[in-house]
């Protein structure tokens, strides 16, 4: 969730970028990112929190598994 750093935490946010699931078992998906929208958040400034960092990382690394398995 993109969001004003003023607004409380399960206040009102501008956008929503993707969900995180970490009890997903099966053919759920625990994990999934908008990265262009991402990249463009953090462009005008936004600043990831240290858990949202790791997980940008993680959903990075699975898009390039995913491009690297496709080709």
């Amino acid at each position: 969730m993109v969001t004003n750093s003023r607004n409380p935490r399960d206040g009102r946010f501008i956008e929503r970028l993707g969900y995180f699931n970490p009890i997903a078992s099966g053919k759920e998906i625990p994990l999934q990112v908008d990265l262009d929208r991402v990249n463009h958040w953090i462009e005008r400034g936004a600043q990831p929190s240290d858990r949202v960092a790791q997980l940008l990382k993680q959903a990075a690394k699975g898009a390039a598994d995913a491009d690297q398995a496709s080709a």
